[in-house]
């Protein structure tokens, strides 16, 4: 059993930055690849951004060159830095391990 807690989301201005932090219990973390995902009220969840067991990292096109993925495997805790906000980023976002979900952490950018 694997429990992902997601941190640091918040109210920000447009152009502004957040780091978001998943935290991962259990035994699963540093052979996985890990995921973030958002989701916009009345919008699918959409993919953002993956960080592969090896470090190697794919982004949505929408977020490509403003935010960057990392892990820590020692502390079982994935991170997105997220900058250059746009309203658009406004969302719910959730990080993704194997069949496990997060319960989301709320980023609103205000213009």
């Amino acid at each position: 059993q694997v429990q992902l807690v997601e941190s640091g989301g918040g109210l920000v201005l447009a152009g502004g930055s957040l780091r978001l932090s998943c935290v991962a219990s259990g035994s699963t973390f540093s052979g996985n690849a890990i995921a973030w995902y958002r989701q916009a009220p009345g919008k699918q969840r959409e993919f953002v951004a993956i960080i592969s067991s090896g470090d190697s990292t794919a982004y949505a096109h929408s977020v490509q060159g403003r935010f960057t993925i990392s892990r820590d495997n020692a502390k079982k805790t994935v991170y997105l830095q997220m900058n250059s906000l746009k309203p658009e980023d406004t969302a719910v976002y959730y990080c993704h391990l194997s069949e496990y979900w997060g319960q989301g952490t709320r980023v609103t950018v205000s213009s």
